[in-house]
């Protein structure tokens, strides 16, 4: 069987695990899903246990009222983690990348999204028991059968990303990045990334929300510089901690977590944000408390 085709997702990417609580109707939702991609947001990210367990068919909901969005757009997920809810009522939250499991979790995603296939499936956290070979295997029967076109993971280590990656090809590594949370930059995800040709994606670039509400010292200090820098640029807070992330070589792809149309807005504009060098080392000190070695 030929390979998949080259996947391109959009610079800024879609995050849908809030969607449940936007408490949006099907029109709504279809709505939403159109001012985005009119944006140039092409790419919406998805994961089974999002909204518990909801939210992939909520938005499934609004691809079956309005099916011609399907090809306008790439459709990523995440499983592998075996979330406690009402409906799966596990003693604990653990990891399971079986063939058996993940199968049954890309099966019904295909459901919930009421799709074909899925551009881009990810292994949402490091499986300790994981068997590489026996998952390569998973992944290229279930892209075999048209399922599933690419494989991925997310929070994966970079040993953890090579030992698949050698059976397998990989297109992304998901990981946290943000002015508040900068362990990709030392722990070698980001260099690996720019080794093998593979751009990350960037979760949580606002560091959930403390770069504007956060008291501790750090954030207070992070907040103060990126004042500084941004009035200068004359954008707001979140364009300019997008343009942070997207200022890496790597080339990473960054997801939002908005309902609000400003707040994609405010996202995409950082694509037109040239940051300097000094600026973004402004951030990193701010961040880090000291200057760099």
């Amino acid at each position: 069987m030929p390979s998949p085709p080259p996947l391109t997702l959009s610079p800024i990417v879609a995050g849908l695990w809030r969607i449940v609580s936007w408490q949006l109707g099907v029109q709504e939702r279809v709505r939403w899903i159109e001012q985005a991609l009119d944006m140039g947001i092409t790419s919406f990210d998805h994961a089974d246990i999002y909204g518990d367990y909801q939210a992939e068919a909520q938005f499934g909901e609004a691809l079956k009222a309005a099916p011609a969005l399907r090809d306008r757009m790439q459709l990523v997920t995440k499983c592998g983690i075996r979330l406690r809810s009402a409906q799966r009522p596990y003693r604990i939250n653990y990891y399971d990348t079986s063939a058996a499991y993940v199968r049954a979790q890309v099966e019904q995603s295909l459901r919930n999204l009421h799709t074909d296939h899925l551009d881009l499936v990810l292994i949402h956290r490091p499986d300790y028991l994981m068997d590489a070979a026996a998952l390569a295997d998973t992944f290229a029967t279930l892209t075999r059968e048209g399922k599933v076109a690419h494989w991925g993971v997310s929070n994966h280590t970079t040993s953890q990303f090579a030992l698949l990656h050698q059976r397998h090809p990989l297109l992304t590594n998901q990981v946290e990045l943000s002015p508040l949370q900068m362990g990709a930059l030392d722990d070698g995800t980001l260099d690996q990334a720019q080794q093998l040709g593979l751009r990350p994606m960037i979760w949580s670039p606002l560091g959930g929300g403390r770069l504007f509400t956060g008291e501790d010292e750090q954030a207070v200090r992070v907040r103060a510089e990126m004042e500084r820098i941004a009035e200068r640029y004359g954008i707001n807070l979140t364009t300019l901690a997008f343009a942070w992330a997207l200022r890496h070589p790597s080339r990473p792809y960054v997801i939002t977590g908005t309902g609000r149309m400003d707040g994609l807005r405010d996202a995409v504009a950082a694509l037109d944000v040239q940051l300097d060098a000094e600026d973004w080392y402004a951030i990193w000190t701010a961040s880090k408390g000291h200057s760099v070695p």
